[in-house]
């Protein structure tokens, strides 16, 4: 079974710092950590080779030369090959732009049966790169995945979490799925594995070798931009209703009441 397992770099820090010109995260030179969701997928994606008893997983991030770190750590977990992509070019991708870079390099790999990814990142919180890799590369998609209970070569079923509990479904492969931290419990890097991450040469595409569209990549790729960044100003403060509970919610209704109508 061959298994893409999809990660990024975050900042470790919450002195996150943007940058004035293009109000995206400056990422050169600030300590970072592989996503903590990512971590999950990168566990799921193990288990699974380990369940079909054949396979390879390859780990794949997009970012700058320093995201190396977070492939090499993917790697002395257990994962068999990472892939950097990596080019100027692709500075200020928002979520699409990014998911069309991720997918062009997941076609010029080949085959593939999974791609997994945590749920979302903590540093954007949008939970649309994921979707938007399936979108590009127009396969199924399964988000929220807590457990795998069954997969072969053509089918998975999985639970997907919702607020009231959770969903069984099934899917035809190839497929991606994004999992949230229920779904399992990260091993640590074994001396062995980070051995052979010390030594494992980790290839670096450009959007020239994955022959990227330049109108899809990078900041002239990105629909969305952020156009400012600020401190919203503090709230003033609210008022306080005591009293019976009836009495407080014939106060509130009359208040919100008051709000609506003007």
């Amino acid at each position: 079974m061959n298994i893409i397992v999809l990660i990024k770099q975050v900042p470790e820090t919450t002195d996150v710092k943007i940058d004035p010109v293009t109000n995206t995260l400056k990422r050169e030179g600030v300590q970072s950590i592989i996503n903590p969701f990512d971590v999950y997928a990168i566990e799921e994606g193990i288990r699974l080779r380990e369940r079909a008893g054949a396979g390879k997983v390859t780990v794949i991030t997009m970012g700058p030369p320093q995201a190396l770190e977070a492939l090499r750590e993917a790697v002395s977990m257990g994962c068999d090959d990472a892939i950097l992509l990596s080019d100027r070019k692709f500075a200020g991708s928002d979520t699409w732009a990014t998911s069309y870079t991720l997918s062009k390099a997941i076609k010029k790999l080949g085959k593939f049966d999974v791609i997994i990814c945590g749920k979302q990142a903590s540093d954007g919180d949008t939970a649309q790169v994921g979707p938007g890799v399936s979108t590009h590369l127009d396969i199924p998609q399964v988000t929220y995945v807590k457990k795998i209970e069954e997969i072969t070569i053509e089918k998975a079923r999985v639970e997907r979490m919702t607020e009231e509990g959770y969903d069984i479904m099934e899917t035809p492969l190839p497929a991606l799925f994004t999992v949230v931290k229920e779904i399992n419990v990260p091993r640590l890097p074994s001396l062995k594995g980070k051995m052979r991450a010390k030594k494992i040469e980790i290839p670096v595409w450009t959007a020239e070798s994955l022959e990227c569209d330049g109108k899809k990549i990078g900041l002239d790729g990105s629909p969305t931009r952020v156009m400012k960044v600020f401190t919203p100003a503090p709230r003033e403060g609210g008022e306080m209703l005591s009293g019976e509970p009836e009495e407080v919610a014939k106060k509130l209704v009359g208040l919100l009441r008051d709000a609506v109508l003007g």
